[in-house]
């Protein structure tokens, strides 16, 4: 094993309380501190998070995250800082006085990771911010955003290019969950990740599978289906009106489970 992964696995162990590594995450996370680019296509629930904070906590400098949603990142943030990594966000739901203050920590070296929105990071004041700074690594999230081709096209994802123009010493990763060939070949493209290394993981979930079957009495066909397979486990029962969330979340509690309605109305 390399100085590398063991540094890696010593950190793994150490921060998160993990004994070892997940299918490639090692290779990742190896490839990453070396100071090479990266994409990264991982399933939800596989480890991706971890390919890019092991190597910013191991490399010299601030970790700088672009995500796209708020509360992504504040999740994110609450979790390191309970490990005892020294995380911060920038976002527009901060007072100015609370961002200037992030700010002079990340000039000051004193942030090991910091989430920002794509809107944030490539503002004038914010680029010249990490000019002025040590930079570990730029981790790019819900990297789908950057694609035409995603589900889910955000115009500011495509300009990030300006990191690897910039900052062309500091390692770039990419990440998402969902990509399929097109959509990774876009990405890769415009994220200026040719030169970089595609690592693909499985996505056999075999504690996940379908059953369809024909409706006739729904509420018997629900009672039936949670006492005979799941009696002892929590679960989500998906409806298509609010009204029939309600409705469904009363009848359960009369059946003799404890059960919530949770909609946009509530």
């Amino acid at each position: 094993m390399s100085q590398t992964r063991e540094a890696a696995l010593s950190l793994l162990q150490k921060t998160y309380g993990y004994h070892s590594f997940r299918g490639e995450q090692a290779e990742i996370v190896e490839h990453v501190i070396s100071g090479r680019n990266a994409f990264v296509l991982m399933p939800t629930g596989g480890g991706k998070s971890l390919c890019y904070q092991i190597p910013a906590l191991c490399r010299p400098g601030v970790g700088v995250i672009i995500s796209p949603l708020i509360a992504l990142m504040q999740d994110q943030v609450d979790a390191l800082t309970q490990l005892g990594v020294k995380a911060a966000a920038i976002n527009s739901s901060m007072t100015g006085e609370s961002i200037s203050r992030t700010k002079s920590r990340i000039r000051a070296g004193e942030l090991d990771l910091v989430y920002v929105a794509p809107e944030r990071l490539l503002m004038d004041d914010f680029l010249a911010l990490l000019h002025e700074s040590t930079v570990a690594l730029f981790a790019i999230d819900e990297a789908h955003c950057v694609s035409q081709w995603g589900h889910d096209f955000r115009p500011h994802y495509t300009q990030l290019a300006v990191l690897a123009e910039q900052f062309p010493n500091v390692p770039r990763i990419a990440l998402t969950a969902t990509a399929d060939g097109p959509t990774r070949k876009d990405i890769i493209e415009r994220l200026h990740l040719s030169q970089g290394r595609t690592f693909v993981a499985g996505f056999d979930r075999p504690n996940i599978h379908y059953s369809i079957v024909l409706k006739e009495n729904p509420q018997k066909q629900i009672l039936q289906f949670i006492k005979e397979t799941h009696p002892r486990d929590s679960g989500i029962v998906y409806c298509l009106s609010r009204k029939m969330v309600d409705e469904t979340a009363a009848w359960l509690g009369t059946q003799g489970f404890k059960a919530l309605p949770y909609h946009a109305g509530g």
